[in-house]
């Protein structure tokens, strides 16, 4: 676990984790983080299973009303949200930490496929590979070799 994230409360542990809302392609986002990342899903709900339907965007009964997908150590949140089909990422980056260059240059490429690089991965002076990129979705990617 990344230090500075986590503090013991007597035998739980504090957890920070992303919660991205897709508004309508949080499924597509899930199988897409499969295929590149090798997400595993943990939980999903749809909509349909709210047991107050009347809070649910209306047509979104098989939308995803929440998800948590486990990516290495580490947990990612979704959800389809309001399905306004517009997602908007602004503000943050997601950082995915690797074992070694090889592995940046795969997973940066596999991210970037539909998507646009915003920095091209390179050695840099605190990393031997860094860059980012945004995914076909609009989530900004820092891919980092773990040093």
């Amino acid at each position: 676990m990344v230090r500075g994230l986590a503090s013991k409360q007597g035998s739980r542990v504090m957890k920070v984790a992303p919660y991205l809302f897709f508004d309508g392609r949080a499924e597509e986002a899930i199988e897409f983080y499969g295929r590149v990342l090798g997400a595993k899903v943990e939980r999903m709900m749809r909509f349909k299973d709210n047991p107050s339907p009347g809070m649910n965007p209306p047509g979104a009964e098989n939308k995803v009303m929440h998800a948590s997908i486990h990516i290495g150590d580490s947990i990612l949140l979704l959800s389809d949200g309001k399905c306004t089909g517009k997602p908007e990422f602004r503000g943050f980056a997601v950082t995915l930490y690797v074992a070694n260059d090889a592995e940046a240059e795969g997973k940066f490429k596999a991210l970037s496929d539909g998507g646009r690089v915003e920095m091209p991965l390179n050695k840099t002076f605190f990393a031997s590979r860094f860059g980012m990129v945004a995914d076909r979705f609009g989530v900004v990617w820092m891919v980092i070799v773990a040093s």
